[in-house]
């Protein structure tokens, strides 16, 4: 199978069953951030703009959503009960999507980036 071009394609290409959330991530990103760029790096999704605002990835059972490690750290107690690492909040397919929480991380790294003139975001 060939590798994803478009951010479409990789959901296209994902688990079905996670295909409905990643295209209601996917949706919700680009709402937050209609301007930027939308590339596949690395074999996964960025939005960029101009530099990585955030990302995300199918697994077999779940998606990651990947803003920045600085924005994950800022909002530590609203993630309390999250399955997250330093650089990720973890949906499990068969979970509801925590639209609301996702959107203030996106909009965080957006505003975070729009602010920053040197590369010391990530």
């Amino acid at each position: 199978m060939p590798r994803p071009a478009t951010i479409a394609d990789y959901i296209a290409a994902a688990p079905p069953e996670g295909q409905a959330q990643l295209r209601k991530l996917y949706k919700l990103l680009k709402s937050v951030a209609p301007d930027a760029q939308e590339a596949i790096k690395w074999g996964t999704p960025f939005f960029v703009e101009p530099r990585f605002l955030f990302s995300f990835s199918a697994h077999k059972a779940h998606l990651n959503f990947a803003p920045s490690p600085k924005v994950l750290a800022a909002f530590e107690k609203e993630l309390a009960g999250s399955r997250t690492t330093k650089h990720m909040l973890q949906v499990r397919y068969d979970e509801p999507l925590p639209e609301a929480l996702i959107r203030k991380l996106a909009q965080r790294c957006v505003r975070d980036v729009a602010a920053r003139s040197d590369d010391s975001f990530w």
